[in-house]
């Protein structure tokens, strides 16, 4: 425990140490002209320097799996410490307005790298619902163009037929698998039909439409990836022998 605590606490202090020469040294570049105090805009490192310590920590969970639910904290931390300091530093806090979307896509992220280090599939289920509304969000506030959910609302039950998809394919339940192959089914008719009435509209619904279709091939190529292979059953020659 020792050995770990050093390790984790050193490990952090360095690279908080690392941070906060990297970025007095960028300031002095881009302002030769400021003076020491003007180091007060540095101060997002609190932020990022605890989700440095967190995403550490996490990373423990090469040896104990538990320490990987660290991650799902970690990095919406890390994302937050991120635009804080870019915020702070150029003095541009309208930045806010346009990267907000950026949280909600570290949450899924978080999630996704816990369900990997932590080994528990079923992390992914709030890492594709978070994450497929974070793309929409992210992409609508980019753009501008909210009038899109018209036909992005299909990707909530999208999300959650994707969900039963990835839930089947650990209990190979068949029932499950129809009720996910349906709801998936359900949004590209519904995709399809709210596209086909406002064609019109632009070269967003002509992107979107294959987007989707990429989207839901890959949540199927992911679904039959995870499917454990079945387990044969004993013939009657095999247990004579």
């Amino acid at each position: 425990m020792n050995k770990l605590f050093s390790f984790v606490s050193g490990t952090a202090l360095i690279l908080l140490g690392v941070i906060a020469l990297a970025g007095n040294v960028l300031l002095s570049i881009i302002n030769p002209g400021l003076r020491w105090w003007d180091a007060w805009r540095l101060w997002p490192m609190i932020v990022l320097g605890a989700g440095v310590l967190l995403a550490v920590l996490a990373f423990g969970a090469l040896k104990q799996r538990g320490l990987g639910l660290l991650f799902i904290p970690a990095v919406p931390v890390l994302a937050t410490g991120s635009i804080l300091m870019f915020a702070s530093f150029f003095n541009q806090w309208g930045v806010w307005a346009l990267l907000w979307p950026l949280e909600v896509l570290a949450v899924a992220g978080g999630f996704v790298l816990a369900a990997i280090f932590a080994r528990n599939v079923w992390l992914g289920i709030p890492a594709i619902l978070i994450g497929l509304n974070g793309v929409v969000l992210a992409f609508c506030n980019t753009t501008g163009l909210w009038g899109a959910w018209s036909v992005l609302w299909t990707v909530e039950p999208l999300a959650v037929g994707l969900v039963l998809l990835l839930i089947a394919a650990r209990t190979r339940s068949l029932a499950v698998t129809v009720v996910g192959l349906s709801l998936c089914a359900f949004a590209f008719v519904a995709f399809t039909g709210m596209t086909t009435l406002l064609a019109f509209n632009g070269l967003l619904f002509r992107i979107a439409g294959p987007a989707l279709l990429i989207v839901l091939g890959g949540g199927l190529l992911l679904a039959g990836f995870l499917k454990r292979p079945s387990i044969a059953a004993p013939t009657t020659n095999d247990v004579q022998g």
